[in-house]
């Protein structure tokens, strides 16, 4: 598809009202992280998961899902340390066609990066996820965070075992999963030799108590297991070496 004049944002401002301006003047003085959805998901009837919010430990805010793919990358991303700002929708992309017809499309997803760069995302539930409008604009959105050092992904489904695991982990992101006050780092510690999550855990305390303490530190890339097999008690951990306990945890709502 080829792109005519350029392209132009438009996006909510903190106060809710509605800028259009150039894409790259934007995209270099906006934090879209920080922004609200400039169009709500769409509601499909029908569908058993609808739109939601997400907790994200990595900003400490809620961020708008629309579907269960989006809600899984999501997850993903938030464990990602990289990630430090996260956003449903928060932009619109608008640019004319090579017949001179305006053009327009919303990723699902903004992320920024710690090194200050940003990607644009959608979440298709499958490879060809959206049709053929929506693989059209996804090379046009290519193009688009080219231009202003960005980049563009459709981030497909993961392995199911690898999102089972994710999913689970997800469960103790919040910082209450840190558990009494030293509880972590002796988390930390006692897997520092590699052993079976059960055997790491006893040693420390009870596991009613420990083990969410370590699936927090496994969320937060404290500790390590090969996400490509299932979570089970005798599941080889390890420790990763020179991580701060604080590391990718977000504050308490």
């Amino acid at each position: 598809m080829a792109v005519g004049a350029g392209f132009e944002a438009v996006f909510l401002d903190p106060l809710g009202q509605v800028v259009q301006q150039q894409w790259v003047a934007a995209a270099a003085a906006v934090a879209f992280e920080d922004l609200d959805p400039v169009s709500a998901f769409p509601i499909v009837p029908g569908r058993r998961w609808g739109p939601g919010l997400w907790w994200s430990a990595t900003t400490g805010r809620h961020v708008a899902s629309g579907s269960q793919a989006m809600r899984v990358q999501l997850m993903v991303l938030d464990r990602d340390r990289r990630v430090v700002g996260l956003a449903g929708r928060p932009v619109r992309v608008v640019w004319r066609d090579a017949s001179g017809r305006v053009r327009s499309w919303v990723p699902q997803l903004f992320v920024r990066y710690a090194d200050g760069t940003g990607m644009l995302a959608d979440c298709p539930s499958h490879a060809e996820g959206g049709g053929e409008r929506a693989l059209k604009a996804a090379a046009v959105m290519v193009e688009a965070c080219a231009q202003v050092g960005f980049v563009y992904r459709r981030l497909e489904p993961l392995d199911e075992v690898v999102g089972a695991n994710v999913k689970w982990l997800a469960g103790c992101r919040h910082p209450r999963h840190r558990g009494r006050t030293g509880l972590l780092e002796g988390v930390v510690d006692v897997f520092a030799r590699p052993r079976p999550l059960i055997e790491g855990v006893a040693a420390v305390g009870d596991p009613i108590e420990v083990l969410p303490v370590a699936f927090h530190a496994l969320w937060s890339g404290l500790l390590a297991v090969p996400l490509e097999v299932p979570l089970h008690e005798h599941v080889v951990v390890r420790a990763e070496g020179g991580s701060s306990p604080d590391a990718g945890c977000g504050e308490a709502e």
